[in-house]
């Protein structure tokens, strides 16, 4: 593709109707939405690169990809075009000329996940799409507290499931907080909270996976020491598995020099 440069571009979606980020056969997704109007811009084929794939039903606030655009289709306008054509629960937040070298995923120095839990005995209707629901007693603080056992350099392999295409299974997670309010959406009832990951990177349903620990600890329906246990567990992980429509990618971080 002659006269081209790399672009970036930051995308939000809702999960729910796809089979996740990456092309699949027979089975709608986000990447093939986008490439598909893309296409019908540009009148020929293209390929973008996503940062992660993002499982059927997971959702995204800061999805990123890149790709390599005519530097005479305005940015702007290829913003506009794509929002204007493609349906409501994909929306392109933002697109900006990057460095050709620059890659979505292998220049990401780190991601943010978040998991939102509505901890009510009947789903509200407005936010049941965008986080886990169960009546369950938990405590957040407590959900806080066993975290932290997460955090730092650990073999992550006893919380990777079997379809898992890693070639190592050591993972850093900088940071695991607990907050209060759910990612998206209201709710008639304030006691609506989500918990942030903040790592170098995730193996796949890692952090579905780790949210299931948790939270099934936290509630009591397991020991403590079921934590420590899979930390040096081989895969796959053996336990619950939160559901998808409470996870969020949240933000893909890249060194500014990298961009």
């Amino acid at each position: 593709m002659a006269e081209t440069h790399m672009i970036k571009a930051v995308v939000r979606y809702d999960g729910t109707n796809f089979a996740g980020w990456q092309v699949q056969p027979n089975a709608p997704t986000v990447q093939e939405a986008i490439e598909k109007t893309m296409k019908q811009l540009l009148g020929k084929p293209i390929k973008i690169a996503g940062a992660g794939r993002t499982d059927s039903g997971v959702h995204a606030l800061g999805q990123v990809f890149n790709c390599p655009w005519p530097i005479r289709f305005p940015l702007d306008k290829l913003q506009r075009s794509l929002n204007k054509i493609l349906t409501p629960d994909i929306r392109i937040e933002s697109i900006e000329a990057v460095s050709d070298d620059f890659h979505a995923s292998f220049s990401a120095t780190g991601k943010r996940y978040c998991y939102s839990i509505a901890p009510h005995k009947h789903a509200d209707p407005f936010n049941d799409r965008f986080s886990w629901n169960f009546g369950w007693e938990v405590d957040p603080a407590k959900v806080h507290e066993l975290a932290q056992h997460f955090v730092g350099t650990h073999d992550f392999a006893g919380f990777c499931c079997s379809r898992s295409e890693a070639k190592t299974t050591e993972r850093t997670l900088y940071s695991i907080e607990v907050k209060q309010g759910l990612v998206v959406g209201q709710t008639a009832q304030s006691d609506g909270w989500h918990i942030e990951y903040y790592g170098e990177g995730f193996l796949y349903k890692m952090v579905r996976n780790l949210t299931g620990t948790l939270i099934m600890v936290a509630r009591g329906h397991l020991p403590e020491s079921t934590i420590e246990e899979r930390l040096h567990a081989p895969a796959p992980y053996l336990g619950f598995t939160a559901p998808a429509k409470g996870l969020f990618m949240k933000e893909v971080i890249y060194n500014s020099e990298d961009e």
